[in-house]
């Protein structure tokens, strides 16, 4: 009985990776109900992205890019949000999220620093797959094209509230499930 609780408490890192991806790919379908009520402010604070960056920093690029990309399709299937194509934009968009920040924590390091410049890393490059992802959409199903402005606006200007929010809760997250030895090592 004492090895069996042992055992669960203790479980090896793939499984602690594996339990944490689903938690996080659950976190991705109910967060934005906390926002969803005022479709403005949920595009403002991005909630879908927070778990896909957690799960990156913490499980790494293969578990990370694969929540990501599967978290807007999902959640499309279920409650139809997002709408298409936004959902199949975002799908790239969250798995290069989740794939970049796994990529650069195991570069830059664990430390606070690293941390911070893995997370920041992870944003831009995410944002810039979103950008080339909508350009080829824009060009190729809606005949309009996807403008500089377009980009910018969309990736950094009415995405500066959920920028400084990501960047204020989730190396604390990170660094407080690592001390507590619930998330793996990624």
């Amino acid at each position: 009985m004492v090895f069996l609780i042992q055992e669960v408490f203790y479980m090896n890192e793939q499984t602690k990776k594996l339990t944490f991806s689903g938690i996080c790919l659950a976190l991705c379908l109910m967060l934005p109900f906390l926002t969803g009520q005022i479709p403005q402010i949920g595009n403002m604070l991005s909630p879908m992205h927070i778990p896909v960056l957690l799960c990156g920093l913490l499980c790494g690029a293969p578990y990370g890019a694969a929540v990501g990309f599967i978290a807007p399709l999902l959640r499309h299937l279920i409650f139809g949000m997002p709408a298409m194509p936004s959902c199949l934009i975002m799908a790239f968009e969250m798995a290069a999220y989740g794939l970049a920040a796994g990529v650069l924590v195991n570069r830059l390091g664990r430390s606070a620093s690293g941390l911070y410049l893995s997370l920041i890393g992870a944003m831009l490059f995410g944002r810039l797959v979103w950008g080339a992802v909508s350009f080829v959409f824009y060009a190729a199903f809606m005949q309009t094209p996807f403008t500089m402005q377009m980009f910018l606006a969309g990736a950094f200007i009415n995405a500066l509230p959920a920028i400084v929010l990501h960047i204020a809760i989730i190396p604390p997250i990170v660094m407080a499930l690592r001390r507590s030895h619930i998330a793996a090592a990624a």
